[in-house]
């Protein structure tokens, strides 16, 4: 069951289509200063920031793995992903899991530090947490 309600799209900047919703995500990464591949989806069917509350949702048609060759990790995404958002982190992150060992583990909290020291970490529930550099996100923008 989806956490989005008609009346939070009402209020929300809401977009569809996979290529707006792309756009959307990158710039909105940006915006609260985390890298911009952090969120690697595909077929991405609405996005939606709530900024009154910094909610924000991503719904994708099917989950999706993705390999972050820079620093080998395994990370999954379901079709819905769900966050609370502030400058230089996401919390309450539901819908991302990463493959710790032989176990996925659900991801619940990323954060740049501030002052920024190039490095990201990712925490989840249970108080494990890795710490990465953020240029291992970070995608090459084409220059137009």
């Amino acid at each position: 069951m989806s956490l989005i309600t008609e009346e939070m799209r009402a209020k929300a900047e809401f977009y569809r289509g996979d290529e707006l919703c792309q756009v959307k995500a990158k710039e909105f990464l940006k915006e609260i200063f985390l890298p911009n591949g952090l969120l690697p989806l595909q077929d991405i069917e609405e996005c939606g920031y709530l900024r009154e509350t910094g909610f924000v949702w991503l719904k994708q048609k099917k989950s999706l793995t993705h390999k972050f060759e820079k620093v080998g990790r395994l990370v999954s995404y379901a079709p819905e992903v769900t966050a609370y958002v502030g400058p230089s982190r996401i919390k309450k992150l539901t819908g991302v899991k990463t493959k710790e060992l032989l176990i996925w583990v659900t991801i619940n909290e990323i954060y740049v530090d501030d002052p920024p020291t190039g490095k990201i970490t990712f925490k989840s529930a249970t108080g494990l947490s890795r710490t990465f550099p953020v240029s291992a996100f970070e995608i090459e923008e084409e220059v137009k």
